[in-house]
């Protein structure tokens, strides 16, 4: 079983990613035991989680809310990449992981890598609820039930921002370009200037 005190520093408050964050599955398994031995109703929910915004804070404390313990399956920098094109994450997974671990709702937090499946937390968790995001575009609300067996509940949630990272991502490219364009523009001219300056 996972031993009392590794209990107790998640439980407790502060972010302590070192007990927060279970990457050992075999550990994170014990953990989730412990933790629904002790009585505790345990959520999961998973995700890329990059550039962290409103939208991300008010879907995991929504998922708090439909239980005790809430669990967070991280996409790694290698998953995300595969699932979201070669220009993502824009954040590390090192830092994604500590952005969530200190959001008050969120208990654990650990990896998913791409030799995992989508179900295999799931299957390895087996959550009294299971809550996906209505926007997961390959995680299909029939694909979500196809894991009803390992879960005693699942809820599916509309988003809960008015923006996503996706469209932060784009704003963030086109001011960019934008602002690329201008330099060039001005710097072109510039050119254009000193030549006719010389003639």
């Amino acid at each position: 079983m996972a031993p009392n005190h590794h209990i107790k520093n998640i439980l407790g408050s502060g972010s302590r990613i070192e007990s927060r964050f279970v990457p050992d599955y075999k550990k994170l398994k014990q953990t989730v035991d412990a933790l629904r031995g002790m009585g505790y109703k345990i959520v999961l929910t998973q995700g890329v989680y990059d550039l962290i915004h409103e939208g991300h804070s008010a879907y995991l404390e929504t998922a708090k809310s439909l239980g005790d313990i809430l669990i967070v399956g991280v996409d790694s920098d290698a998953l995300t990449r595969q699932r979201k094109g070669k220009g993502r994450p824009i954040v590390p997974q090192s830092e994604r992981l500590k952005m969530l671990v200190h959001l008050r709702s969120v208990d654990i937090v650990t990896l998913r890598d791409v030799k995992h499946d989508i179900g295999h937390l799931i299957r390895l968790i087996q959550p009294d609820v299971l809550v996906a995001s209505k926007s997961t575009s390959d995680f299909k609300k029939d694909q979500v039930y196809e894991y009803k067996t390992f879960c005693k509940k699942i809820v599916i949630l509309p988003p809960q921002g008015v923006t996503s990272t996706s469209a932060r991502v784009r704003k963030l490219t086109i001011d960019g370009v934008e602002k690329l364009a201008e330099e060039i523009s001005k710097l072109t001219q510039g050119f254009i200037s000193k030549i006719r300056g010389g003639l």
